[in-house]
């Protein structure tokens, strides 16, 4: 892909050793030969049997190891998700890490910080026009629930519209139902004019395909069914819950969910072998106190980024979660937990890092300036990925002669000068200056500052990417709720 600067790659955090990530992986092959999926559709189950696949006589489908080791080699390595400007597209794969939204918040956090409220279809748009603005933030998956639509159609639709209307970076959207599918892309294909969306596929599908522990949710994978047939790049999702729906040891998690995972790679590549499917193992942790579930914990962190880890080893497109603060609001908490749970995931080489940034109350709540203060964060996150780089000139013992001998400091040399915008990274909204000087200039938090920050890109001109003679067109053909 061209355009954007490249993001760094991870994978330099290992939180498993090779030999631990073997037995992980092993597990995960033996849990779908042995106790493999229920929940199979009479076609699903069609296709399986037919391409190797076995049934138990409980109904369950396993799959032997021999088959699923040749779909995973087979399976599609690399990932192109364009933007509706190409030069702002994204390839998946590899561990080059990217960084986007995701969830389905039910409520907004307003600008005072303090008061919550349902989230709407305004809301939606609103957040995603913000990620177009934020440079370390790479695609937008749908954040928040237009809870203001009850018709699944409805919603299904202006979901996509908002997001396609919002940003020319990548898109993601989920459907409520299959049927739902066709006339999504059949917008998203009208909306590139003369370029068939198949040729320029800017908008994945984020499926659930799983309910677990090992359960085919029989909708989704309907869903998936039409995804693979019109041409939509897929991003399928298993998200146990480790001690409710899946084991509580974080090891037995990340093999259920590496096999639920795989599962759904498998029935993909019998579809259409090699089509873009992107895994999105993303283990969750329970409070096991209440069951809750905890996405600010540090067994979260740890856990996605094995997650991360395992897919990687097995060459296979990645997605994990992180940043899933418990807090409610964007106080320390929701700093330190979305701190280390994104720069784990980063580091250990995640392709794809979702529920990340804006996100609060474990994902049940979206912000606009939380987004803003995350995209701070993520700057110096993938900072990080790049660690220490070694160049020509990286480290120039003439000059450090000169200036030992001369000057005393480096503030004025070549070097310096050039690598202020190579080798740093500079925050937007976080403060540097001096205590007096902070004072000085109004004591203002991150969480003004972020405010402001929100105001002046919402005072600006819209994304203009969606030729205005198109979106009439879209709007008289359906039923888009979304404000002109």
């Amino acid at each position: 892909m061209t355009g954007v600067a490249q993001p760094p790659p991870g994978g330099r955090f290992r939180p498993l050793t090779t030999a631990k990530s073997r037995e992980v992986i092993n597990a995960a092959f033996s849990i779908l030969e042995r106790t493999g999926i229920a929940g199979a559709t009479p076609d699903i189950r069609t296709l399986a049997l037919n391409r190797g696949a076995r049934s138990r006589s409980d109904g369950r489908i396993t799959f032997p190891r021999p088959l699923v080791e040749d779909m995973v080699a087979t399976a599609c390595k690399r990932v192109e998700l364009s933007g509706f400007l190409r030069d702002r597209g994204i390839e998946i794969g590899g561990g080059r890490v990217h960084i986007g939204t995701g969830g389905a918040a039910v409520q907004v956090l307003e600008e005072d910080g303090r008061t919550f409220r349902d989230s709407s279809l305004s809301d939606l748009f609103a957040l995603m026009r913000i990620v177009d603005a934020c440079s370390s933030i790479h695609y937008s998956l749908r954040p928040a629930v237009a809870r203001d639509l009850q018709d699944p159609f409805d919603l299904d639709i202006n979901t996509a519209f908002a997001a396609l209307k919002a940003t020319s970076k990548p898109i993601g959207t989920s459907f409520f139902g299959s049927a739902n599918v066709a006339p999504v892309v059949e917008m998203l294909d009208a909306a590139l004019g003369d370029m068939p969306f198949a040729a320029q596929p800017y908008c994945f599908a984020s499926v659930c395909h799983v309910v677990p522990p090992l359960t085919l949710a029989e909708e989704a994978c309907g869903v998936m069914v039409e995804c693979v047939r019109l041409g939509m790049p897929l991003q399928i999702c298993s998200a146990a819950q480790a001690g409710a729906t899946s084991p509580a040891s974080l090891a037995g998690a990340l093999a259920q969910g590496l096999a639920e995972s795989l599962a759904g790679l498998v029935l993909v590549n019998m579809m259409k072998p090699g089509f873009p499917c992107i895994l999105a193992c993303m283990p969750f942790i329970s409070d096991l106190r209440t069951g809750a579930m905890t996405g600010g914990s540090g067994e979260a962190a740890v856990a996605n980024a094995a997650a991360a880890q395992l897919l990687r080893e097995l060459g296979l497109p990645s997605t994990v979660s992180a940043g899933m603060t418990d807090a409610k609001v964007a106080d320390a908490q929701a700093g330190y937990e979305k701190g280390y749970t994104v720069a784990l995931a980063a580091q250990a080489g995640a392709d794809m890092i979702n529920l990340s940034v804006g996100m609060l109350g474990s994902i049940m709540v979206a912000s606009k300036e939380t987004l803003v203060i995350d995209n701070d964060m993520c700057g110096a996150i993938l900072r990080s990925v790049r660690g220490v780089e070694m160049f020509d000139g990286a480290i120039d013992l003439d000059m450090i002669e000169q200036v030992v001998t001369g000057d005393g400091h480096y503030l004025g040399t070549a070097q310096t000068l050039d690598l202020m915008t190579t080798e740093y990274v500079y925050p937007q909204l976080g403060d540097r200056q001096s205590v007096n000087d902070w004072q000085q200039a109004g004591g203002l938090t991150v969480w003004d500052r972020a405010r402001d920050r929100v105001a002046e890109l919402e005072a600006q001109p819209g994304p203009a990417h969606l030729p205005a003679g198109i979106e009439a067109e879209i709007r008289a053909r359906l039923p888009i709720h979304l404000k002109e």
